[in-house]
């Protein structure tokens, strides 16, 4: 009879857990999936992404964190959210190291002397330095050098990042700028080369940020473009073989910029947000249209074209302060907010650049899954495909993610990203505006969507995970 009794308590908590689960579903109502169509076809017909790269990359041009052209695009994005009649705009300041470029070269000495094309690691010291290159084929090579057998020298990693999709390869390549100068360092090496983490035959260096670990000494590091790294690789095999770099860089203080923030507010959920955006820096050989003016132009132009049909939900759009660095901007939003991790409903960044959508995903719990089926089938029609788990958070939001907020991952096509990434190649030639306007569609569907759902998409405050590099 007791059997009976806890068999029978059992079914009737199950039904009940079934049943709260039910009522918990999160889903999006018919009037708001209705609309849909002619939003879709009208972002598609639009080129307000286009104007707004285009503004952002010809006005301002490129925006290394810390220079003048930062703070004029500051100014630029203050200027453009007004423009495009968002109801509030405003600045929160982030402050940051500011590393500075002055020049850089480098050369071949000796029999075979000629000049190499290179460019200096973000947070790397300045300094010349006159000594042989040890060419290793990859970051495991270098790390397996016996210690202080580097001493003197110059290490030279000379890995090719493989062209992927998603662009998963740049664990490598951006591995070994990260991590590479610091593994040099405590071998010996006086200076460290690298093959750049690109993917172009075009001689273009491709820049970056590296850290050095505490205590190590941080020593001169370049990245070579991939025909220079050839070179190098051919000289090396013929016998010794010394360069020369020289790089006046380094870091100059502090600097402080600012996160700028557009909101289009709610009609009935003004206190409930959905954050998309971009960063506003950029690295300073070419003009950041790739990485990120497209992510800004994007996000702008879909909560503008959002705004008419009046949102249930507040808007906003955040445009970051020095990703490039170190997630400076999205980590400072991040420690501003996470107690308002609940309030945000739901959160997307374009940051891999203005490639066709092409893959959707969510962090989304399962409760939440109709109102993100009904959003990947909304998106269907642009060639999108819905791919559980294989998606993430882009780079800003990360850090609030990580800390439990929602987020919505619109995977761009990365297989020619990694020829433009942090080079001089990196222009607003390199855009297609029929290939923006559909990334400014599948981000005006998927904010429009979200915006409306009736229920949530599991943002909770948690604990945040380790944080990672960059």
């Amino acid at each position: 009879m007791r059997l009976s009794l806890s068999i029978t308590a059992l079914a009737l908590a199950i039904a009940a857990s079934s049943a709260f689960a039910a009522d918990k579903q999160t889903t999006i109502p018919q009037t708001a999936v209705a609309q849909v169509p002619q939003l879709r076809e009208q972002a598609l017909a639009s080129d307000l992404g286009w104007k707004i790269t285009e503004s952002l990359t010809t006005e301002v041009g490129a925006r290394l964190p810390g220079t003048e052209a930062d703070a004029r695009a500051v100014e630029w994005a203050v200027a453009k959210f007004k423009e495009l009649g968002y109801d509030k705009v405003w600045t929160e300041p982030v402050t940051f190291p500011k590393w500075v470029r002055r020049s850089e070269s480098g050369e071949v000495l000796g029999a075979h002397a000629q000049h190499l094309v290179l460019t200096a690691l973000g947070g790397s010291p300045g300094g010349t330095v006159e000594t042989e290159v040890v060419r290793f084929a990859d970051l495991a090579a270098l790390q397996a050098a016996p210690e202080g057998s580097l001493a003197g020298k110059i290490a030279f990693v000379d890995y090719q990042m493989k062209k992927t999709q998603d662009g998963s390869d740049y664990r490598h390549g951006g591995g070994i700028r990260g991590r590479g100068p610091t593994v040099a360092s405590s071998k010996g090496a006086s200076a460290f080369l690298m093959r750049s983490a690109g993917t172009a035959s075009h001689r273009v260096a491709h820049t970056g940020g590296t850290r050095f670990a505490d205590g190590v000494k941080p020593i001169p590091s370049a990245a070579l473009s991939l025909p220079d790294a050839d070179q190098l690789a051919r000289l090396v095999k013929l016998g010794p073989t010394k360069v020369r770099i020289a790089l006046d860089v380094g870091f100059d203080g502090e600097y402080t910029s600012q996160n700028v923030i557009g909101e289009i507010t709610g009609s009935s959920r003004p206190d409930e947000v959905v954050l998309i955006g971009g960063h506003l820096d950029s690295w300073d050989h070419g003009t950041g249209a790739i990485d990120d003016a497209a992510g800004i132009g994007i996000t702008m132009a879909a909560a503008a074209l959002i705004k008419p049909l009046k949102p249930a939900r507040t808007l906003r759009v955040v445009a970051f302060a020095n990703e490039e660095q170190g997630l400076f901007g999205g980590r400072a939003y991040a420690d501003k907010y996470f107690k308002d991790v609940a309030r945000h409903h739901i959160a997307a960044e374009s940051d891999f650049g203005a490639g066709r959508i092409y893959a959707f995903d969510s962090s989304a719990p399962a409760y939440a899954k109709p109102a993100v089926e009904q959003i990947a089938k909304a998106l269907a029609p642009l060639g999108i495909e819905y791919t559980p788990g294989e998606g993430g958070p882009e780079s800003d939001i990360g850090p609030l993610a990580a800390r439990g907020m929602a987020w919505g991952s619109l995977s761009h096509d990365g297989t020619d990203y990694f020829d433009l990434h942090h080079n001089a190649d990196d222009t607003l030639d390199k855009i297609d505006p029929k290939v923006l306007a559909q990334n400014v569609a599948a981000y005006t569907v998927f904010t429009w969507l979200a915006a409306q759902s009736d229920g949530d998409f599991g943002s909770a405050p948690k604990a945040a995970e380790p944080r990672g590099g960059e």
